[in-house]
């Protein structure tokens, strides 16, 4: 039990674990209030001669209410871990929040749009209810992202921090020749990137609340994707996508060379992770870069976020690798 504690936000996870449930029973406790002014059975499709499917009222709202639950557990509990990256942490946070409020938009502008009928193949999906509650769903996700704060309990980030000041104190040089940081794409990417999906998908509500979702899922994987961790130690280098997948990882003895130099991304085949032939690139923008020659003929090529910063990664992989190769010599001889 202290392991877990130690490695969970106690308050993430009480929030993860208690909004979606109270978001479920506000839910059908509202539905209960309007029931005397539904049809019976509800209407739960339509296609372009009206609803097409009816199930009776309890059936929708206890699956409704599971949906909720279950979404946002899912989403929300993904930020519970203190092994994950902040930025990660609120991403999954953000997303929990809005898609949990998505799915009871939604589910309220079936029950809404039913409101006095005595028929329900007369129903339709009510667009304005769905409107408004998907803009405040997408809004309020958006304001939790950033205004989650980590949990700030010690933790194994903290064990190994003291570790490494430590080892600093004992290596002067080791703060040099240690780095990480954080990349990411330009504002006008996931601009557009919101542009081109989540539009569409608050449409595709009306008709197909299910793509909907999907392409709001699609496009949270994507953001989280043009988001890159670099790692520079006298290790060698590790690149991560979205923050925790690990993509490159490259011994400072097989490193070459390291050099700052601007790319554009499409020469590279685009954003993102691409790897052709002996190229290998992690690239969230064009810009600076650096890219690293390997002892084997493989180029690495990963984004350095602004110019001195890339010009601070090459030097420290530079000095990594002079130093893993004059530390074999030594050994050799």
């Amino acid at each position: 039990m202290g392991k877990l504690r130690d490695s969970v936000d106690a308050r993430a996870l009480r929030f993860a674990v208690v909004f979606p449930v109270m978001l479920a029973a506000a839910f059908v406790v509202c539905a209960f209030l309007i029931r005397p002014d539904l049809p019976d059975p509800l209407a739960v499709r339509w296609d372009q001669g009206g609803a097409a499917d009816f199930a009776p009222f309890g059936a929708v709202v206890g699956v409704g209410a599971a949906m909720i639950v279950l979404i946002g557990w899912a989403l929300l509990v993904q930020a519970v871990p203190l092994s994950r990256p902040a930025v990660m942490r609120r991403i999954m946070m953000g997303a929990g929040l809005s898609m949990s409020l998505f799915v009871t938009t939604v589910l309220a502008a079936v029950l809404v749009g039913q409101l006095g009928l005595a028929d329900a193949r007369e129903s339709r999906v009510d667009v304005a209810v769905l409107a408004m509650g998907s803009g405040a769903a997408l809004g309020l996700g958006f304001v939790m992202g950033f205004v989650f704060k980590a949990d700030e309990r010690w933790s194994t980030d903290d064990d190994r921090a003291i570790r490494e000041a430590l080892q600093r104190e004992v290596d002067p040089d080791l703060a040099r020749d240690s780095l990480s940081l954080w990349v990411h794409a330009r504002s006008s990417v996931f601009v557009m990137l919101g542009i081109a999906t989540l539009l569409p998908a608050a449409l595709l509500t009306i008709a197909v609340p299910w793509l909907a979702a999907v392409l709001v899922a699609l496009a949270l994987f994507a953001a989280a994707f043009l988001f890159a961790r670099i790692r520079v130690d006298r290790s060698g280098l590790r690149v991560f996508a979205a923050g925790f997948v690990r993509v490159m990882d490259v011994p400072a003895a097989a490193i070459d060379a390291a050099t700052p130099k601007e790319v554009r991304a499409s020469d590279y085949g685009g954003l993102g992770y691409r790897s052709q032939g002996t190229s290998t690139a992690l690239l969230v923008s064009s810009g600076p870069a650096v890219v690293v020659d390997r002892s084997d003929g493989r180029k690495l090529t990963v984004s350095g976020g602004s110019a001195a910063t890339a010009d601070n990664v090459a030097q420290a992989l530079s000095r990594v690798a002079d130093r893993a190769r004059h530390g074999g010599e030594t050994a050799e001889l």
